[in-house]
């Protein structure tokens, strides 16, 4: 099975770029994962831009800590059929909505994938230990192939979730910090693993946002309201395949628009 997942896509140049190239792509895949935390402005999901990535091409929506930041969202997890998203799984809360992992037939065999989002805790607030609601789901014996997208902050929570999981899901990516990472590799038992698989949107910017705020804020020391940022913008994502749950081949991959200056 050959998955593409899509990390974070942010803002309005990030559903450009994925609204334009995404159609050029996801035909050589099987099924197509997309992270969609920051496509409304930079922070969270609204109707237009979840309706545009499906539309794009992606077979799943995948979120983050800013999954609750539009009214919207209500509405995207009360239609499940119309709306495959899956936000984080590790809330205490049972009366939570959405889902946090859901199980897809793919191909004309019918192989089963089943698509996790994590919430890291390490200077990402509070939510319930990502590490214990793994083993939990993982008592399930219909679940198939395991991709996981964990949205978490530190590289450490990252690669030890990668660790914790390996030979018992076919992949874990981090999300989250915007900036690919050069660790795209099998882990030992044979699960593929990067700490973060970058994020779609504008290029010259910090990490999504205009230079000028986040620039301000850490030469005052005080909160400025970000924008996001203008220009060329770039896909980045992780191109893997799998067989239950092992990965036989996993790389990077980027796309970027030209210049037009």
């Amino acid at each position: 099975m050959k998955v593409l997942f899509v990390g974070d896509v942010y803002g309005q140049p990030g559903r450009r770029v994925a609204g334009e190239h995404l159609p050029l792509i996801a035909p050589r895949y099987d099924f197509v994962i997309v992270n969609a935390e920051n496509s409304a402005g930079g922070f969270g999901v609204h109707f237009d831009a979840a309706t545009r990535l499906l539309e794009a091409g992606a077979n799943c929506l995948t979120l983050g800590n800013h999954a609750w930041d539009h009214r919207d969202i209500g509405l995207l997890l009360g239609q499940p059929h119309k709306f495959p998203i899956v936000r984080p799984l590790n809330y205490s809360d049972p009366e939570t909505p959405g889902v946090g992992w859901r199980t897809f037939e793919v191909g004309e065999a019918g192989e089963r994938l089943t698509v996790v989002n994590l919430l890291g805790r390490v200077f990402m607030g509070e939510s319930a230990n990502p590490f214990t609601a793994m083993d939990e789901l993982l008592k399930r014996d219909d679940l198939g192939s395991v991709f996981v997208d964990f949205h978490a902050e530190t590289t450490s929570e990252k690669a030890a979730m990668g660790w914790h999981l390996d030979g018992r899901v076919a992949a874990v990516i981090g999300t989250h910090t915007h900036v690919a990472t050069a660790d795209t590799r099998i882990l030992p038992q044979g699960t593929g693993f990067q700490t973060d698989a970058g994020f779609t949107g504008p290029v010259n910017s910090v990490i999504g946002a205009n230079p000028a705020e986040p620039l301000q804020a850490f030469l005052t020391e005080r909160r400025h309201r970000f924008q996001v940022a203008e220009g060329p913008a770039m896909l980045n994502g992780v191109s893997l395949e799998i067989s239950g749950n092992r990965c036989l081949g996993i790389e990077r991959y980027r796309y970027e628009e030209e210049n037009e200056d």
